[in-house]
C-alpha cells in the first residue's frame, strides 16, 4: 500500500472512532443561513447551489432516467452531506492554519496528475469521484485540496493514527478549531457533533481512500 494511501485510510479510522466531538448550539439566529462558521455565513442558497450541481452532473453522467433516479436515491442525504464537507472544510482549514500547515497548487496538481493515471483519463476520474463521493467536477480540485490539508495536518501534529492517543490529539485539534471559528448549523440540518450529528447517514468525505476508485485492484 503506497504511503498516502496508508495515511488516508488511517485518518478514516479516526473519524469512525472520534471521541472529541464538534458541537454548535443549533439556534436560528440567522435566517437564510444553513450554517455560520467563523462568522461567515453559509447560505441556503449557496448550500442548494452546491447540491444543483452535484444534480446536474449525475444527470449529465446517466442519460438514462431509471439510473438516474437510482443515483438519486443513493445519494438521498446529499443536502446534509454537503452542508457537512462545506462546514468541516472551513474547521480543517482552521486547524491546519493553527498547526502552520499549509497546500500549495502544485500539491493538488501532482495529486490529482497521479490518480487520473490510476484512472485511466481525467475524465474517468471525475465520474468516480461523483459517483462514490458526490463530488461535482467542478469542485474536484477542492476536494483534492481538501484531502491534502487532513493528510498533512496529521503530519503536522506527528500524531500515529492507529493509536487511540494519535486519535485523541487530531481531535483536539478540530476540537479547538471548532471552538475558535464557533460553528453554528442551523437545526434544519441538524447539530454539529462529528461523530453524531453526521446523523448516522454523513459522511466526512474530506478524509478517505486516496486512489482512484475501482482502479487499484489487487492492491492492499
Amino acid at each position: 500500500m503506497h504511503r498516502r494511501r496508508r495515511t488516508a485510510l488511517l485518518l478514516s479510522a479516526a473519524i469512525v472512532a472520534a471521541a472529541p466531538l464538534l458541537t454548535a448550539c443549533g439556534n436560528d439566529a440567522h435566517p437564510g443561513a444553513a450554517a455560520v462558521v467563523g462568522g461567515q455565513r453559509i447560505t441556503v442558497a449557496q448550500l442548494e447551489s452546491r447540491v444543483n450541481e452535484v444534480r446536474a452532473a449525475q444527470r449529465a453522467a446517466t442519460p438514462d432516467q431509471a439510473q438516474y433516479a437510482q443515483a438519486v436515491a443513493r445519494t438521498g442525504s446529499l443536502t446534509r452531506d454537503t452542508l457537512h464537507t462545506m462546514v468541516l472544510d472551513r474547521v480543517l482549514n482552521q486547524a491546519a492554519k493553527d498547526a502552520g500547515v499549509s497546500v500549495t497548487r502544485k500539491d493538488v496538481q501532482t495529486l490529482r496528475a497521479s490518480l487520473e493515471q490510476q484512472a485511466g483519463s481525467a475524465k474517468a476520474l471525475a465520474d468516480a469521484w461523483l459517483q462514490q463521493y458526490g463530488v461535482a467536477p467542478a469542485r474536484l480540485d477542492d476536494s483534492l485540496h481538501t484531502e491534502i490539508v487532513a493528510q498533512k495536518l496529521a503530519a503536522a501534529l506527528g500524531v500515529d493514527m492507529n493509536s487511540p492517543d494519535g486519535q485523541a490529539t487530531f481531535w483536539k485539534a478540530m476540537s479547538e478549531a471548532s471552538k475558535t471559528l464557533d460553528v453554528d448549523l442551523n437545526p434544519r440540518y441538524g447539530s454539529w457533533d462529528v461523530q453524531k450529528s453526521s446523523r448516522v447517514d454523513a459522511k466526512t468525505p474530506w478524509v478517505r481512500e486516496i486512489t482512484a476508485p475501482q482502479t487499484a485492484q489487487g492492491t492492499a
